[in-house]
């Protein structure tokens, strides 16, 4: 079986086993517990990793592929597996060759999900040393994942120097504690809450020192892997909403009235956001994986032509799936807003990730970039 046929099969075992139930999962919250252990049983958490470690060995193209499909399913799944995807990259990107290859193969070997508790923005976390150990105490904010992780990516600030640290550490480390406190209206299962951490011990081996957090262009992809999964879940949702405005027209079809020219002229307007949004997401993951290939000897420059590309995509995806999940309402009508058809699930969802940093950070590296050819400077979100 070959590389595309294998990931398709197993995506297409995947999406059956979680459609049906889907909008429920929506109302209902919690952790998706059945659903990530599909997706450790399918082999997709390995996609990125080299098949002579025991993955899939696939580009950064499919695997976002991927990461749209499951979202247009379910976009906390997608939210979670492409989260997954971005933190083993993470280990890539900042760790050593000893640190990322270790993790690397024994991801594959246990099918391992990983989890986040980096979110740069919030400083709480402090990392200091006492008595020969590194200790790192403090709550993190919005860790999506955390919840039924293998493997937990966290960051604190080093209480000496100030710098940010990373690590990757076992979920099960004394004194760590996952608060599955998410209560948003959208993105329900995303596991996005708190994570508290008293006095836990971080080995020196765990830290990603080398080349660190944005220590070089390469390691400095890692935001941009990041706005790509945001980008793909925004646009499955889109494509998601539209597809379900056609589907409820077909299905009310018969007996009805033909669309008139201002339903065809909305239908356009949202069709043609879904489709320049795809056409930049295209562009810039294959921006990514010339980048990815080129590896420790991309320069910055390079790197900040990614940047561009991804920016543009996430400006237009945001835009577009907000406006894709809230118009596509004006395509089915009143009877389209009942709580058991539960479509407001996809601008509840798009509302509450879209949310993540503002749009208008992107608008801005965008500008610069238009009118002075400046790229965008690194930084955890650009």
């Amino acid at each position: 079986m070959s590389d595309s046929s294998w990931v398709e099969a197993e995506l297409d075992l995947m999406l059956t086993a979680i459609a049906a139930d889907a909008p429920a999962r929506d109302r209902s919250g919690g952790t998706a517990k059945r659903e990530r252990d599909l997706l450790r049983q399918s082999g997709l958490l390995g996609l990125l990793i080299p098949k002579t470690m025991g993955g899939g060995g696939v580009q950064w193209k499919r695997i976002f592929e991927t990461v749209r499909a499951v979202a247009r399913v379910d976009s906390s799944l997608g939210h979670l597996y492409g989260f997954h995807h971005l933190l083993v990259a993470t280990a890539r990107l900042f760790g050593t060759p000893a640190q990322w290859e270790s993790l690397w193969r024994a991801t594959a070997a246990h099918r391992w999900f990983w989890g986040n508790a980096l979110n740069p923005k919030d400083t709480r976390v402090v990392l200091r040393e006492q008595g020969g150990r590194l200790l790192v105490s403090g709550q993190k904010s919005f860790c999506s994942g955390a919840v039924d992780a293998d493997q937990l990516v966290i960051s604190a600030v080093d209480e000496h120097t100030g710098s940010l640290v990373v690590a990757v550490i076992p979920p099960d480390r004394a004194g760590l504690r996952v608060l599955g406190d998410w209560d948003a209206f959208g993105q329900r299962q995303t596991d996005s809450g708190g994570v508290l951490f008293d006095d836990v011990v971080v080995e020196e081996m765990e830290i990603l020192r080398s080349p660190g957090p944005l220590g070089t262009p390469f390691a400095a992809l890692r935001p941009l892997v990041a706005q790509l999964v945001f980008v793909n879940v925004f646009l499955g949702l889109a494509e998601a909403a539209f597809g379900e405005a056609r589907r409820w027209r077909a299905e009310r079809r018969q007996g009805s009235p033909p669309p008139d020219q201002f339903a065809l002229r909305r239908a356009g307007e949202l069709w043609l956001a879904i489709l320049t949004t795809r056409s930049l997401a295209t562009e810039a993951v294959l921006a990514l994986d010339e980048a990815w290939t080129i590896g420790e000897d991309l320069t910055a420059s390079q790197r900040g032509r990614v940047a561009v590309a991804v920016a543009a995509a996430k400006a237009q995806s945001t835009s577009s799936s907000l406006a894709v999940t809230s118009g596509f309402f004006e395509l089915t009508g009143p009877k389209a807003v009942g709580r058991v058809e539960g479509l407001d699930r996809y601008w509840r969802n798009a509302r509450v990730h879209t949310l993540h940093d503002p749009v208008d950070l992107k608008l801005r590296d965008l500008g610069q970039f238009a009118l002075t050819g400046e790229f965008p400077d690194p930084s955890f979100y650009a």
